[in-house]
């Protein structure tokens, strides 16, 4: 009977890899197999978005909402011109950016798949420049485009919960209803969740995507390093609460040193116009001619 359960389960494992697809991370280049659809995952995540928004309180501080906003609008049309670019923008097809910056003193931001990104007002202080902000911000949106929720879903279908899906998928129902309940056990009930339990491969690959993605919207990837020095100031030196399954902040500012070179090759800085407007004045001398 072991032995039958054994080949069970490898049939099991095998149906549902050949059922998934193969997909590449970007910039990475990591090969994943998701078994859930972008569109299986969306919904689930929009729904706990919505439930999320629905209960944080929206800075009231204007300027700082504003380059939230800006900041990560930025990084976003790099993202989506650089995804175009090289014929991958059906990647992101479905998103619907959103940056939002609430009334938390948490050190601490999250993202959700379909590019819902969330900024605690709590790490402004230990960003304290826009180019800092990009690295957080850059990190989040990498978690979006490497769609690390559908790889923590597909691992979980594929490790605990195989004969359930196989079961559901064959009697032709309850498929809803099992992705919803997965959803739930394993990305947790709640907008934060979701990005709370990436594993480390995922949140160093997060690290990596971002310090390029920052590059790309023209924020100087350098800062990483400083910034991540004081993030370890502030939370006692070891993994951050930002992100709690991360390698420790001494393992990310070696990792993020050894990606600064290939990350400078897409940096190029902002550029800002100022245009000045100069009145001419022109005066006229009214000659007054006599006669003689």
């Amino acid at each position: 009977m072991k032995n039958v359960k054994v080949i069970l389960l490898s049939v099991v494992a095998l149906i549902l890899v050949s059922c998934g697809t193969t997909s590449t991370v970007p910039i990475t280049g990591r090969k994943q197999n998701l078994i859930v659809s972008d569109e299986q995952v969306l919904s689930l995540s929009n729904q706990q978005y919505q439930e999320y928004m629905k209960t944080a309180k929206a800075s009231t501080n204007a300027t700082n909402t504003a380059m939230v906003k800006r900041v990560g609008q930025n990084l976003a049309n790099a993202v989506v011109s650089y995804l175009n670019a090289n014929g991958l923008g059906a990647e992101v097809s479905q998103y619907k950016w959103e940056f939002n910056l609430v009334q938390d003193k948490q050190v601490n931001a999250f993202c959700m798949p379909g590019g819902k990104i969330v900024v605690y007002e709590g790490i402004l202080p230990v960003t304290q420049d826009e180019a800092s902000l990009a690295i957080v911000l850059g990190h989040e949106i990498a978690h979006a485009v490497a769609k690390h929720s559908a790889e923590r879903l597909s691992n979980a279908y594929k490790q605990q919960y195989g004969l359930q899906v196989i079961s559901a998928v064959a009697q032709g129902a309850g498929a809803s209803s099992t992705l919803t309940q997965l959803g739930t056990q394993v990305l947790g009930v709640g907008a934060q969740a979701w990005s709370s339990g990436f594993s480390r491969k995922q949140e160093s690959e997060a690290d990596h995507m971002g310090l390029i993605f920052a590059a790309m919207a023209g924020y100087d990837p350098q800062v990483a390093v400083n910034f991540w020095q004081r993030m370890s100031s502030a939370t006692g030196g070891g993994s951050s609460s930002i992100f709690s399954d991360h390698p420790t902040d001494a393992t990310r500012i070696q990792q993020i040193q050894g990606w600064l070179p290939e990350a400078k090759q897409y940096y190029k800085p902002k550029v800002t116009t100022t245009t000045t407007t100069t009145k001419k004045t022109t005066t006229t001398t009214k000659k007054s001619t006599k006669k003689k």
